[in-house]
């Protein structure tokens, strides 16, 4: 029969990752005979190869080729040292951070990994300073300082528990100063890295080809010698790929009735592993818009959503109503949105518009990308779309384009409704908040609110035991609640489908949701 797989990681102030129940022999030998490199299918192709440019699922590749100074191994429920030998807070105040790099690193190009190399690379995220990048995640970050060859400190200007989080992220990438402009992006298609993996080839949308690096020196497992991942526009593209055994994973993007099928198969040359996540979808609101940029508009907007409705229309119970920016499982999440508006209602909403003025149908154009966070977003829309305009009160068009021009597109303020995805750069509640808040976010839309970025974030970032921040957070969210300026819509869990000759692919995700591919082998016995 069918074989599947069901993983459920219980997700607390820092996710764990829990045991496996499995059956049909999946967990059988770890052996790692080869057949040629193992091949892994995605819907999420990197939008660039430059770590200082992505806040986004390119991280999926990063983790893999570059090398951080923590990242989280299989099984860890915490940040782990990886190119670095140790790393800790040297004060009580939390604002002094030091590592100490592992004896002999180097680059796939035979260069010193030093301290000089780390500094460089987190002060150049800074200098480059993409718009919607990954700085705005060193916001807690003063100075970086080098004391010797292997050491280092990061100066903090304000306490941040969360700090080892953030160097755990594959933003914080280590690149070779010799091969990556400290004041721009590198242009070519070109890697130097330590991790893992090298990148022997590149076809950009289509295929990353991956090779063991003898080199590595980290606490990565490696349980094969090459992967290579292929890109794909669309989940029934890849699942096609996967039954006519082109692949040997996918991954990130299969739509809901892909899952439902596999579900339902009675193929025993296949796999499921389904585990609980905290992927999360939501609507930005640009505050710039005429329309968009009205609260009233918003709420409004808040009022008519039927999450329930995409959830079992769209995506067949695979996700889960969201009411809060911080998905269910983190401490700190809640349900204000549900709270304060209830179930959905079309008179409700008319009251809010007609008490603030505003004439109806009220005009909006939604935005979402064609080809990045699987293919039901485009039915997700279109049921946004219906049900705002079956309440009468809204006008909707719906737009699209491919990613890479769709970021673009939000980084300069061309939309004013659009949707995003997110994976968590860490577990724990701040990540769902901080990055959407300030006048530099991911989102590239401003969010000017000091009471979270001033008060809230500062006093949560104190506390070393992620339990006692649950107060700020959930004031956090109620004025998150209150200015609708981020409507979250679903939660989502993690599915991988695999041959049933593949072995680890259980194990393969890590916290924040980004696969190890080195865990993925082949078995050679059952």
């Amino acid at each position: 029969m069918f074989n599947r797989i069901r993983r459920l990681r219980q997700v607390a102030a820092i996710a764990s990752i829990s045991s496996l129940v499995a059956g049909c022999g999946v967990l059988s030998s770890d052996s790692t005979e080869e057949k040629g490199p193992i091949v892994v299918g995605t819907t999420a192709a990197p939008s660039t190869l430059d770590p200082a440019a992505s806040w986004d699922s390119s991280w999926e590749l990063f983790r893999n080729i570059y090398q951080t100074l923590l990242s989280y191994p299989s099984g860890s429920t915490a940040p782990e040292p990886d190119a670095a030998e140790n790393c800790q807070f040297t004060d009580s105040s939390n604002t002094k951070y030091k590592c100490e790099l592992r004896e002999g690193l180097k680059f796939s190009d035979g260069h010193d990994l030093d301290a000089q190399a780390v500094k460089y690379s987190i002060d150049r995220i800074r200098k480059i300073k993409v718009n919607g990048g990954p700085a705005g995640l060193l916001g807690s970050l003063d100075r970086v300082q080098v004391l010797n060859g292997r050491e280092i400190v990061f100066h903090l200007n304000k306490a941040d528990a969360t700090f080892p989080f953030v160097l755990a992220t594959p933003a914080m990438s280590i690149v070779d100063p010799d091969d990556y402009p400290a004041d721009r992006l590198r242009e070519d298609n070109g890697v130097v890295g330590s991790g893992p993996y090298t990148l022997e080839t590149y076809d950009e949308g289509e295929k990353a080809e991956l090779v063991k690096y003898d080199g590595y020196q980290g606490n990565a497992e490696r349980k094969n010698d090459a992967v290579t991942i292929r890109y794909f526009q669309d989940s029934p593209t890849m699942v096609g790929a996967l039954r006519d055994k082109e692949l040997d994973v996918a991954f990130r993007g299969l739509a809901a009735e892909d899952i439902v099928d596999l579900q339902a198969d009675d193929d025993d040359e296949l796999q499921l592993i389904e585990g609980s996540g905290t992927e999360i979808n939501y609507l930005v609101f640009n505050p710039k818009d005429p329309m968009a940029g009205k609260t009233a508009v918003r709420k409004a907007v808040a009022q008519v959503v039927d999450r329930a409705a995409i959830a079992h229309k769209v995506y067949k119970d695979t996700v889960e109503p969201l009411y809060s920016m911080v998905p269910k499982g983190l401490t700190g999440h809640t349900t204000g949105f549900f709270d304060d508006y209830g179930d959905p209602s079309a008179s409700k909403a008319r009251k809010i518009l007609t008490e603030a003025g505003i004439s109806t149908p009220v005009p909006l154009n939604l935005w979402y990308t064609s080809d990045r966070y699987g293919s039901a977003t485009k039915g997700e829309f279109e049921e946004l779309k219906s049900q705002l305009e079956e309440s009468g009160l809204f006008k909707i068009t719906l737009k699209s384009r491919p990613w890479k021009t769709y970021v673009t597109g939000y980084q300069n303020g061309e939309y004013p409704v659009f949707g995003r995805g997110w994976f968590p750069d860490f577990p724990d509640a701040d990540n769902f908040i901080a990055p959407f808040v300030g006048k530099q976010n991911a989102l590239g839309t401003p969010y000017v609110t000091p009471k979270i970025t001033e008060t809230l974030l500062p006093s949560s970032r104190a506390q070393s035991d992620r339990a006692n921040v649950v107060k700020d957070f959930e004031e956090a969210q109620s004025i998150l609640v209150n200015d609708a300026r981020l409507i979250p819509l679903w939660q989502g869990r993690q599915y991988v489908a695999a041959s049933a000759e593949i072995s680890g692919a259980e194990r393969a995700l890590d916290p924040s949701t980004i696969m190890l591919v080195g865990e993925l082998s082949r078995k050679t016995s059952w």
